[in-house]
């Protein structure tokens, strides 16, 4: 068997794979193989073919066999030739169409959600295209040769060194470009710390949170220990002997809320006593709406914190960037784990994040985003005012969620409810840790950042519409 790639793109427009075998020689296998070509549709009509001496060479045969072969698929009427145009297929000839089937009745698929009220994912129609398309271009053309080549495993330094100035200056997150590694994300993250051996469990996290993190905790060997939620947030005091502890303490997920002042004092303070750690979730803390943000936990000891964020609330979770600010002691083993070469963070779009960073646009974008979200925030607690008084949102001094308070027993109900509106939410309960003996009580926890901004006010009346009755 004879297989080749005709190179020839400047010629047919692509490259053409051709299989000379069979009976015959090589002219009855070109001919065989051209007649495939069209009869198949690889070959439209009006295509250009290579001349007799370029598709020769491509295919190590004689000029006369190609030659030859053009010409007896001309007589057929496969292929055209005239002066000047050369030899193209032609016109007339049809790709072979697949046999007609017998229709096979298939079940009725569900029809997908009309409304997205999920928490956590930001809305996509305002990711700022123009703006993001802008930074690109500049990093591309600014771009050093050596962006080319293969990653450095920390992140290149230009977007350390953004994120050193911004997350000091929006978080109060102490650091240095020397112990930010870029990372894809916070789950990421996560399979470097544990996967990888960096930390260990037992790992204390909060009594609700997101299934997906335990998961991955779970998939690396790691226990993890509930701690109980009140209106002050994780109840730090509950910590014993575990080596280190995860919290979202901007804005607690889901339930709502900042950890308390003493409390963050607190869970610092057995830290330095125990040797531990304290893993910071900050998912969302740019976009906060009633007071100033709430400054990082780990300003308060960078050395027993380990800071993780993202972009993927504030941007977009398709650009999957994220970053740890680490205490100097785990630098070298977590990027031991990622290796020599960066496998997971595109270099280019590092660039781009960079200079979205210095240019001041992601600030921009940011304040933009959060005057929107609050005014959505502020749709929702008014649709409830209206039409559901009796139900109490709660968690809305931040974020992208809120949760929706209900009448014990009706969570299950409410759930079921609005997915016969259409609507695509959690109930609390779903973000519960197994083996925590505490409840929260019944809500909903609805992503009100989720939809584009002409499809909110139909998520709203549907909303409503599932809600119990007083």
């Amino acid at each position: 068997m004879a297989t080749s790639w005709v190179n020839s793109a400047e010629r047919i427009g692509a490259d053409l794979h051709l299989e000379l075998t069979g009976p015959g020689g090589r002219r009855a296998a070109l001919i065989r193989a051209l007649r495939e070509a069209v009869r198949s549709g690889r070959l439209a009509p009006g295509t250009r073919l290579p001349p007799y001496r370029s598709l020769a060479a491509d295919l190590g045969v004689a000029r006369n066999t190609v030659a030859d072969a053009y010409a007896e698929l001309v007589a057929e009427g496969w292929l055209t030739a005239r002066q000047g145009s050369g030899t193209r297929v032609a016109e007339r000839a049809e790709p072979l169409r697949p046999a007609a089937r017998v229709p096979r009745k298939a079940p009725p698929r569900a029809r997908g959600p009309r409304h997205d009220l999920t928490q956590g994912t930001p809305d996509a129609s305002s990711f700022p295209r123009t703006a993001w398309l802008a930074s690109y271009r500049r990093a591309l053309q600014q771009a050093p040769n050596e962006v080319f080549g293969p990653g450095d495993p920390a992140g290149r330094i230009e977007l350390r060194e953004a994120l050193t100035e911004y997350l000091a200056r929006a978080r109060g997150v102490r650091a240095e470009p020397g112990r930010i590694v870029i990372c894809s994300g916070f789950a990421h993250a996560l399979r470097l710390l544990f996967g990888g051996g960096v930390l260990r469990g037992p790992l204390a996290v909060e009594a609700y949170g997101l299934g997906f993190h335990r998961e991955v905790l779970a998939a690396a060997g790691v226990r993890t220990v509930p701690l109980p939620l009140d209106e002050h947030g994780a109840r730090v005091d509950r910590l014993g002997r575990e080596r280190a502890v995860l919290l979202t303490p901007a804005h607690q997920f889901p339930t709502g809320g900042p950890l308390h002042a003493a409390r963050r004092a607190a869970v610092i303070d057995w830290a330095r006593a125990r040797g531990g750690l304290v893993l910071e979730d900050d998912y969302d803390g740019e976009f906060r709406y009633d007071r100033k943000p709430v400054g990082a936990v780990q300003g308060l000891d960078p050395e027993r914190v380990i800071h993780i964020g993202s972009v993927s609330k504030s941007l977009s979770p398709a650009v999957r960037l994220g970053w740890m600010v680490l205490p100097e002691r785990y630098v070298d083993a977590v990027l031991a784990v990622k290796g020599d070469r960066e496998a997971w963070a595109s270099v280019l779009d590092q660039l781009s994040l960079a200079d979205f960073v210095v240019s001041g646009t992601y600030d921009r974008h940011v304040r933009r985003m959060r005057q929107r979200y609050r005014g959505r925030r502020d749709r929702l607690v008014a649709a409830l005012a209206e039409h559901a008084p009796h139900i109490e949102a709660t968690g809305i001094a931040a974020g992208l969620h809120a949760v929706l308070r209900l009448p014990p027993g009706t969570e299950t109900s409410a759930v079921k409810a609005a997915a016969w509106q259409g609507i695509a939410l959690d109930g609390l309960a779903a973000f519960r840790h197994p083996d925590t003996d505490m409840t929260a009580g019944d809500g909903l926890v609805v992503g009100y950042a989720t939809p584009s901004e002409h499809a909110y006010g139909r998520a709203l009346e549907a909303l409503c519409r599932a809600l119990p009755p007083p």
